[in-house]
């Protein structure tokens, strides 16, 4: 029978207890093993990228130097890498300049002035772009751009294919940044008397800022690493293109056809030497807009909570 300081044992009441118990205990064991698995995880995913690294490294590392990076001579004969890299730098600050564009107008129209219906449109296109295979992409570029447009393949060909690719993950990280600020802030700015385009620039931009400015970064490492646009739209070229309809030469177009040549080549080692130089640009594009982000953060701690 039950007592003043509880149900008597084997009652159901002190059974429920004893199971709920039991069941909070093991769930609280479970969290603690996954807390000890989730880094061990974490550290074997790492052991392949660092073997990758380290093979890579170890092929490019011995004949890299500042003349290879900075020679202007002819990569096929000598081992230069001059004009790859100042050429891919221009289809990046291009193809850059048009993703955001497109990305942020895009975003910031679908999360504040389209209907939702639209907007829900929109972004169902953007992702399956963005789950689409590089190579789908180069061959839209090759059929719009090269034959439809009649660009041939040049470099602006392969700019605005680029930027094509790159344009749904701006697109997707603005549409969120935009559309997570709290509607309070929102509607304390219309309530004061801003106007829809005063909101934009003095309210929600500072806010969305980060994520903006991580989907920028984002785009770039995801875009300087790819070589299916490039290589189905663009002419190699052995010099830096001074005009929209020339040839070009992307890094990883040497990576592309340099890997499977024989030890030795000069196009081998062009490649483990560019393939070196992407992994270290999207490795400090990351850490860049860390950091960046984190202080951007920090200075708008409490502004708007």
């Amino acid at each position: 029978m039950a007592t003043a300081l509880g149900p008597a044992p084997g009652t159901g009441a002190d059974a429920l207890r004893r199971g709920t118990t039991a069941r909070l205990r093991w769930r609280t064991g479970f969290d603690r093993w996954v807390g000890y698995l989730l880094p061990l995880l974490f550290l074997v995913a790492l052991v392949p990228i660092a073997y990758l690294v380290y093979f890579v490294s170890a092929k490019a590392l011995p004949g890299l130097s500042w003349a290879v990076l900075t020679s202007s001579a002819d990569y096929q004969i000598h081992d230069a890498l001059g004009v790859p890299i100042v050429t891919t730098f221009l289809f990046m600050l291009l193809a850059t300049a048009i993703a955001v564009a497109i990305g942020v107008l895009g975003g910031v129209a679908a999360a504040e002035f389209l209907p939702e219906r639209s907007a829900g449109w929109m972004r169902m296109s953007a992702n399956m772009l963005v789950g689409m295979p590089s190579v789908i992409i180069g061959y839209f570029g090759y059929f719009a751009f090269v034959l439809y447009f009649h660009w041939g393949l040049s470099f602006l060909a392969g700019v605005v294919t680029l930027a094509f690719f790159m344009s749904p993950y701006v697109f997707r990280t603005v549409d969120l940044a935009f559309s997570s600020i709290p509607r309070p802030i929102r509607e304390a700015a219309f309530g004061s008397g801003a106007r829809p385009v005063q909101y934009l620039l003095r309210v929600g931009t500072p806010i969305a800022f980060p994520q903006i400015l991580t989907g920028v970064f984002l785009a770039m490492a995801i875009g300087v690493g790819e070589t299916a646009p490039i290589v189905l739209t663009v002419e190699p070229g052995l010099l830096v293109p001074t005009g929209a309809f020339q040839p070009a030469v992307f890094t990883t177009y040497l990576i592309w056809t340099g890997f499977n040549q024989p030890p030795g080549d000069v196009a081998y080692t062009l490649a483990f030497q560019a393939a070196f130089l992407v992994i270290v640009v999207v490795l400090a594009l990351n850490v860049v807009v860390r950091v960046v982000a984190a202080r951007y953060r920090q200075r708008l701690e409490g502004l708007y909570q």
